[in-house]
């Protein structure tokens, strides 16, 4: 009997086939499978992105940022023990009360906590100026070298409780100077002689263009919520409104600010933290809020809290008290 030969080349493919197609079955099986797995878990997720874009060019959008318009589940979880020690504190008189936003920026996580609530911000409106003189120097490149000179003193209806280092009567500043004043030692005479000076078109503008409503320039108050705040900070992390470089920068100087006694006590010493604080509100109703991003390990965090009470020396202890179960919060997360 006569058997035809088959070339070793035929013998191989026609051995590959079946085990390819198998392959090409399982993958293609397990590819449906992930699908179904996503359109799942997206039909059972209504949280959509809130998107802010900037507007005033032609053919451009801008991305200021985008972000889950909902809460994070991860950090919901942790929502009461940082309740426990604001009620705690209420009940001990320290606080009427308070409101905390938390954002970790690697996950796009957030969460908030009585963020209806509106407070005075004080000298955390600085942040904001900063971000406009920067917005003015790119108008007018060397705008920072300009010279001023601080010839009397100004009073105000302000009576700061925590102060540092201030610029003298009778001494010559450059712009850039005096934004150091304002940032680093959140000087209030080196803010006065920079709001004379400042754009006020595109101060305002630093508050429309992410969607907040304009400060009326000539009023002292602007309520505002730990949620809009945090869009400040935020912008100027993600680069998204000023230059990177200018942006570097505005952090950088944030990162000098030398207030301890808030935020910064409740972290570790090794930690580096861009942060600013304000006081506002009456004497006899003293707000005290301040703003931080958080650098510790590989996953940096965003962190808000504003606070109302009768103390303004109470305040920032308990800011550092809920600043201490934040990052104790966030430094395990995986």
């Amino acid at each position: 009997m006569l058997v035809k030969k088959v070339p070793l080349y035929f013998a191989i493919i026609a051995f590959l086939l079946p085990a390819s197609g198998l392959v090409f079955f399982m993958f293609h099986e397990q590819k449906v499978e992930l699908d179904k797995e996503l359109v799942a878990q997206d039909s059972f997720n209504p949280c959509n992105l809130k998107i802010k874009r900037l507007n005033g060019y032609q053919f451009i959008r801008p991305l200021l940022y985008a972000e889950p318009s909902c809460e994070s589940d991860n950090l919901t979880q942790h929502k009461a023990e940082i309740e426990s020690i604001i009620n705690t504190n209420k009940s001990q008189g320290n606080i009427s009360t308070a409101s905390v936003y938390i954002r970790e920026f690697s996950k796009a996580e957030w969460i908030s906590i009585n963020d209806n609530e509106r407070y005075s911000p004080g000298s955390l409106m600085k942040v904001p100026e900063l971000i406009a003189f920067y917005k003015m120097n790119e108008k007018t490149p060397g705008l920072f070298s300009r010279k001023i000179k601080y010839d009397r003193e100004y009073i105000t209806d302000k009576h700061p409780v925590y102060l540092s280092k201030q610029i003298k009567i009778g001494e010559t500043y450059t712009i850039g100077e005096l934004l150091k004043y304002m940032i680093v030692y959140s000087d209030n005479n080196a803010t006065i002689l920079l709001n004379q000076i400042v754009d006020e078109n595109i101060f305002k503008r630093v508050f429309s263009d992410i969607g907040l409503s304009e400060p009326n320039f000539k009023s002292t108050e602007y309520p505002i919520t730990v949620n809009d705040f945090s869009i400040f900070m935020k912008e100027l992390y993600n680069a998204s409104y000023l230059s990177q470089e200018d942006s570097e920068t505005c952090l950088e100087m944030l990162s000098k600010s030398d207030f301890k006694e808030g935020l910064l006590s409740g972290l570790p010493g090794n930690c580096d933290v861009v942060h600013k604080f304000g006081e506002g509100g009456a004497d006899n109703n003293p707000h005290f809020s301040e703003s931080a991003i958080v650098y510790c390990g590989k996953k940096p965090y965003l962190i808000t809290i504003m606070t109302k009470g009768a103390d303004m020396k109470k305040l920032p202890k308990v800011i550092s008290e809920i600043s201490k179960k934040v990052y104790n919060i966030m430094s395990v997360r995986a």
